[in-house]
């Protein structure tokens, strides 16, 4: 029995429905699946940005107590400075009591000397 237009366009038409529900049920599908990777891929991204967040928190407070430390270490090196200065004072009066006492050994040495040589001279 051959076939007519009308069944010749039922079959086509059911094969469209088919067709259409099958892809769209499919693509729905898929749409859902995409949606829903997406979702985690967003959930895991806010994740890592809070996690790299905590991260940089920390690194803040660590370069803060390294700050801190070198600040520590800056007051000792001016205490150290200042040991120096008042070491290199000390320095600086003591040559010139040494330079002092030098010049009055000189002074008395000669003034001995030429009392010796007065002393022998009117002998």
């Amino acid at each position: 029995m051959p076939l007519g237009q009308e069944d010749l366009d039922q079959i086509r038409r059911l094969i469209r429905e088919e067709v259409e529900t099958r892809l769209s049920s499919g693509v729905v599908r898929y749409d859902l699946e995409l949606r829903e990777r997406m979702v985690r891929v967003e959930e895991e991204l806010k994740h890592q940005r809070e996690l790299m967040e905590q991260g940089f928190r920390l690194m803040e407070k660590r370069f803060e107590q390294i700050d801190k430390r070198f600040e520590q270490v800056d007051s000792r090196f001016e205490q150290i400075e200042k040991r120096f200065e008042q070491v290199d004072s000390r320095f600086e009066q003591l040559t010139i009591r040494i330079d002092r006492f030098m010049k009055w050994s000189f002074a008395t040495t000669i003034a001995v000397g030429g009392l010796v040589v007065a002393a022998i001279k009117y002998l």
